[in-house]
């Protein structure tokens, strides 16, 4: 099983924003986008996930095969650090939370409300719950939002094990994750061409 994408054109608000994407995403193996802020790299994301439909081109994987985390950390304030991934870890069929404990250092955490976390660490278990998935494709969009050092560490020793037993990433972030595994592809260069007056009227249809 392998990720593979061909001649993907994704919109945002109905409006293109980029086209003729292709690449093909093996076991073991990272892509990280790159390229300037505003450009496309979440919408591009949110549709390989299967959030939103592509105007054109094919994602040819399951979407039940992948995990996507983005800006929201996905967690219940109300519930404690265990409890949260326990939730998790019953939607997804798992059961041992015991990984995602050990891997973001959440032990000390773990009988504590989620509302009551720092931002750094609601996110350390927001990505936590990519380990209670089960789901050989992580779709992550800036994952590295509100950690610090240590903890960017410690998410990049967790995309490692997960490559090493097969899994896959596909990553837009602008941090080094020292991901040996990871090939880099720059979305400017398939920046959509802006619609023909003529073809103004349409956007918004």
């Amino acid at each position: 099983m392998e990720l593979e994408v061909r001649n993907l054109s994704v919109s945002r608000g109905g409006v293109p924003v980029l086209e003729g994407l292709s690449f093909r995403l093996a076991p073991g193996r990272a892509l990280i986008l790159r390229g300037p802020n505003g450009i496309g790299k979440t919408t591009l994301l949110r549709t390989v996930a299967g959030l939103q439909p592509p105007l054109s081109g094919e994602v040819g994987l399951d979407r039940e095969a992948m995990a996507y985390a983005a800006h929201a950390d996905g967690i219940k304030a109300t519930l404690t650090v265990a409890e949260n991934l326990s939730f998790w870890a019953q939607v997804f069929g798992t059961g041992d939370i015991t990984p995602a404990i050990d891997g973001f250092a959440l032990d000390e955490l773990r009988n504590r409300p989620a509302g009551g976390l720092s931002a750094g660490q609601k996110r350390r278990l927001g990505l936590a719950r990519l380990l209670v998935t089960g789901r050989p494709v992580w779709v992550l969009d800036e994952p590295t939002v509100s950690l610090d050092v240590d903890a960017v560490a410690m998410f990049g020793a967790a995309v490692r094990r997960h490559l090493a037993t097969g899994g896959m990433a596909l990553i837009a972030t602008h941090i080094d994750l020292g991901l040996d595994e990871a090939e880099v592809m720059d979305v400017g260069p398939f920046k959509a061409k802006p619609p023909k007056v003529e073809d103004f009227d349409e956007v918004f249809l």
